[in-house]
């Protein structure tokens, strides 16, 4: 939410009932304090006195003057720029379903991390939000048509499985022609960005492919479409030759022992970046789908200005009641 503005900033003169109200509690309270009472015997008078206030006594003025500033606040009618759901964006999950998609160093493995980080996802996504899916591996493939049928899209992540090859290059372009196609006729912002956004996950440097990754970008950020990267894995992640298709991450079997699979972060950050994205890193099943909640809690909204004065009204409710729920419990009484 961006700064608070006032559609009828001439009401805030009501404020100044705030400052009137201190003034007058602090006036009763000093006349209370000016009536002396005649009594002789001190000891008496010593047990059946109140003990010096303490400092909470002024809790309950604090919070009925807090609920005084926000209810006169509310009637200036204040508004702020906040994030809502925009019914017209298009997500696309591009997603590496290279053979190094096997290794476990991310439980249980990178694929099965990756599907359930897809799948919480798309149940924060709002539902008037169209998501599709793309996987790449030598070669891309368009699984789901962006759509809002949730069950869908999790039926096409539930049946993704490591393939061979890496070409985040090709898989960007076919996301971005899927993504135009599902805005067919949907006008840029003021930015010139369409509603719409790709969110990449891969594990590993380019193998494969025509495009490279940053001409992959290219074509993203000719068509006003940000993108998401998140790079899945950790430096010690390795693979058994012989435990992929055709004899084994695509290199054939006999190779003997097991290799390297890192992660690409430089290569994904710069797509991000080129694409005025923003980029992860996820080393954890944990990680990635926490990467994933935040994406989806926030890349299909727009900004809106709205009126708050409801919330304004709603905090000065909840402090008034405190206000007098303090005063209850430390004996003192609100103006």
């Amino acid at each position: 939410m961006r700064a608070v503005s006032f559609a009828s900033p001439w009401f805030l003169a009501v404020l100044a009932v705030v400052p009137l109200t201190l003034a007058f509690a602090l006036w009763l309270d000093r006349r209370r304090a000016r009536y002396a009472v005649a009594f002789t015997n001190l000891d008496v008078l010593a047990s059946v006195a109140p003990q010096r206030r303490r400092p909470l006594r002024w809790l309950p003025l604090a919070l009925f003057l807090l609920a005084l500033t926000s209810a006169s606040a509310a009637i200036a009618r204040p508004t702020a720029t906040v994030a809502v759901p925009s019914d017209k964006a298009t997500i696309v999950l591009l997603v590496d379903v290279s053979g190094s998609m096997r290794a476990n160093d991310v439980k249980p493995s990178r694929l099965g991390a990756a599907q359930a980080a897809m799948g919480l996802f798309a149940d924060k996504v709002p539902k008037a939000v169209k998501i599709g899916l793309v996987s790449f591996s030598s070669s891309a493939d368009e699984l789901v048509v962006p759509t809002t049928d949730r069950t869908l899209l999790h039926e096409g992540i539930d049946l993704l499985v490591p393939e061979a090859g890496t070409a985040i290059g090709d898989g960007l372009a076919l996301a971005v022609q899927v993504t135009k196609s599902a805005l067919a006729g949907v006008r840029p912002g003021k930015d010139g960005r369409l509603p719409g956004a790709i969110v990449l996950l891969s594990d590993g440097a380019q193998t494969r492919g025509v495009l490279t990754p940053l001409q992959g970008a290219a074509k993203a950020r000719d068509a006003g479409l940000r993108v998401f990267t998140v790079a899945l894995g950790t430096k010690d992640g390795t693979l058994d030759p012989g435990s992929g298709p055709y004899g084994g991450y695509g290199f054939g079997g006999g190779f003997g022992g097991r290799f390297p699979v890192r992660p690409d972060p430089v290569t994904l950050a710069a797509i991000a970046k080129a694409t005025g994205g923003q980029t992860y890193q996820a080393k954890s099943a944990s990680k990635v789908q926490s990467v994933y909640k935040e994406l989806g809690a926030s890349i299909a909204t727009k900004p809106s200005k709205r009126e708050i004065s409801s919330w304004f009204v709603g905090a000065a409710a909840l402090l008034l009641l405190g206000a007098l729920g303090a005063a209850r419990a430390t004996g003192e009484r609100l103006p």
